[in-house]
């Protein structure tokens, strides 16, 4: 069977929420390899909720449909304060990415409590920032980018990422809206263990199914490269 679009594989998916020092309920979900333990997780930080963000942003529904069966990895997604999709709405407000903070920290928290091995903030667009600026945790393995626009996140929060020592890989598209690979190469030059991989033809939103592959492939190549490269096709009925 071909992995198209729509393909959901086997995992254990089950709703979770997260509970943030400030006192707020975020709604979420955890998939997880159907029979066996995850050996990686990533940890979604989605796009700008007052844009269409969402724990459903593409690029991470089919992350948590595929990922799980195929790279053997935990997908831990959630809604941001004050966004909703279809699992519900988390509480509070959005905060232009400053009360987002314990956002992020209830996450982590969330996978240590649970035993979630070598948690990676994966970020996207305005996910990215919160990685940047609030990612700093001891327990956070690395983190990836998709499609940064390093707005919010500036050369503060990259030096401070320097300092911090953790993988960074950067996913640039080349005609993002934003941060394109020559000017992302030249930004990211202040973080010493950083990799920016420019993306040829891509675009911010990664729309298409050959991006979302290349996006899914070069996170499972970093964390976890005994399942590197992706098959495009598994055991069933199409």
């Amino acid at each position: 069977m071909e992995i198209r679009a729509a393909t959901v594989l086997p995992a254990r998916r089950e709703p979770i929420e997260l509970h943030t020092a400030d006192g707020l309920t975020l709604v979420g979900e955890l998939a997880l390899p159907e029979s066996r333990p995850p050996v990686a997780t990533l940890i979604c930080l989605h796009p700008l909720p007052t844009h269409g963000g969402m724990m459903d942003s593409h690029v991470y529904k089919k992350a948590a449909n595929r990922l799980p069966a195929l790279a053997d990895l935990a997908i831990l997604r959630f809604n941001t304060r004050g966004t909703t999709s279809e699992r519900g709405t988390s509480e509070g407000e959005f905060d232009k990415g400053e009360g987002e903070r314990f956002d992020v920290a209830a996450a982590l928290e969330y996978a240590e409590f649970h035993d979630l091995p070598n948690p990676w903030l994966l970020g996207w667009s305005f996910g990215t920032e919160l990685a940047l600026k609030w990612g700093h945790d001891p327990l956070v393995t690395g983190a990836i980018l998709l499609s940064p626009p390093l707005h919010r996140a500036g050369d503060d929060d990259l030096d401070a990422w320097a300092r911090f020592g953790r993988p960074l890989v950067a996913l640039v598209p080349e005609f993002d809206d934003y941060l394109r690979p020559a000017e992302a190469t030249e930004r990211f030059a202040r973080v010493p263990q950083a990799e920016v991989v420019g993306v040829d033809d891509a675009k911010h939103l990664w729309v298409g199914e050959p991006y979302v592959r290349i996006v899914l492939n070069e996170i499972v190549r970093r964390v976890n490269p005994a399942a590197y490269p992706l098959p495009t096709e598994v055991l069933g009925d199409s």
